[in-house]
């Protein structure tokens, strides 16, 4: 994530959740945003200032009253990309829907015409309550985005009830949305992406498969999310975290994924197959475990079905799909005989033999093939890999 050049006000309301906002002014610094935190009176009883001045390198503003600051809601106000409230409190929330400036928080609040994003944390109960609903959908009609509550345990004990703030991790692929999307080809658009690898039962117990992890299509996925797209990720087996904002899909099989891409298609502007399917599959699969003493085992094989080519026809006009292609050696001229047979606007190449490359790595080197093209990317991380393969789909919508 790279947000040089951005300017973000981070506004601190006195919740316990505050002590979760120090990491997320850390990350965010650490992106290269400017991060402006504003404390309210309440929140600085969890968290000094010198705390965050310490993180962001940057003055604290506690106050509308600090001596030569008089201006100081106008000043913070004035063209910051993003406004970022976090733990917005129920009394936060209400004074904020009731265009109160009691403080320099919402007399900001009040002052900024920049995008505004909420993040909610509190007791259950307190976020169940009429009023607190009835503010937090003012404040969307005002165009303002709230993000969680989640469920989980809150500082009085267990809840099964939304009421706790999400985590800096979650709140930071937002912020990067709502500082991206704008603009962005992708915003708006639904977005396919497939991902990891699929099984095939020999028996209950065994399985066909290869060492995908989804890596390369679960960044894709986060990256094509912070673009604005709506995304939706159909995953084999991964022990993955499902990423913010996605619409997770699971399988097993290849006939599973087959299934749901046949579903999913059909409305999606963008399809991108970072999938590593299991070519075959046991034409007679056991039903129940063999024993190993029982010697040497033979196995009938089939293919498995050609996503791709069996859902050519449920494209959309105008949808720009993207294959990936698993290669040992050069591998260019294979991928483009695959560009042609599966109709594909281009192929990500991956060579299995490159160190540091391929399956179960946290970085790739690739190729980008197209009919009169082959662009050799350097080794980097996943995600930025992922992030010039949306720049090449961006181009081409």
């Amino acid at each position: 994530m790279n947000l040089s050049g951005r300017r973000v006000v981070l506004g601190v309301s006195g919740g316990i959740a505050a002590y979760k906002v120090c990491t997320l002014a850390r990350r965010l610094t650490e992106a290269g945003a400017a991060v402006d935190v504003v404390l309210t009176t309440a929140a600085a009883e969890f968290i000094r200032p010198l705390t965050f001045e310490a993180l962001t390198k940057r003055p604290v503003a506690t106050s509308l009253w600090e001596r030569g600051r008089a201006l100081a809601h106008i000043d913070l106000a004035r063209d910051p990309d993003l406004i970022v409230v976090a733990p917005a409190t129920a009394h936060l929330l209400a004074r904020a829907a009731q265009g109160l400036a009691d403080d320099l928080l919402t007399s900001l609040l009040l002052a900024a015409t920049t995008p505004v994003l909420v993040v909610p944390g509190m007791n259950d109960e307190m976020f169940a309550h009429a009023a607190t609903q009835q503010n937090i959908q003012t404040l969307r009609e005002r165009g303002w985005t709230v993000v969680g509550p989640a469920i989980g345990p809150l500082a009085e004990g267990p809840s099964d009830r939304p009421g706790r703030m999400v985590e800096p991790e979650e709140i930071l692929a937002h912020v990067e949305r709502a500082l991206r999307a704008p603009g962005s080809p992708l915003s708006g658009r639904n977005v396919l992406v497939t991902a990891g690898a699929t099984r095939e039962h020999l028996d209950p117990v065994r399985v066909i498969t290869n060492p995908a992890s989804g890596r390369q299509g679960y960044a894709l996925a986060e990256a094509a999310f912070a673009r604005g797209a709506e995304v939706t990720l159909v995953s084999g087996p991964s022990t993955l975290p499902t990423p913010t904002g996605v619409e997770l899909v699971r399988v097993e099989t290849t006939e599973q994924l087959l299934s749901a891409v046949e579903r999913l298609l059909p409305q999606a502007d963008v399809l991108v197959m970072a999938v590593a399917p299991a070519d075959f599959r046991p034409a007679e699969p056991g039903a129940a475990k063999r024993p190993r003493s029982e010697g040497p085992l033979s196995v009938k094989l089939e293919p498995t079905p050609d996503v791709l080519e069996r859902t050519l026809a449920k494209r959309r006009s105008g949808c720009v799909a993207v294959g990936f292609a698993l290669e040992i050696g050069d591998g260019i001229e294979r991928a483009r005989q695959k560009l042609e047979a599966k109709q594909l606007d281009f192929i990500v190449l991956n060579r299995a033999d490159e160190p540091g490359s391929g399956f179960e790595q946290e970085t790739n080197r690739v190729t980008l093939v197209s009919p009169d093209d082959a662009r050799e990317l350097p080794m980097q991380p996943k995600r930025e890999v992922a992030e010039q393969v949306l720049d090449e789909v961006e181009r081409r919508l």
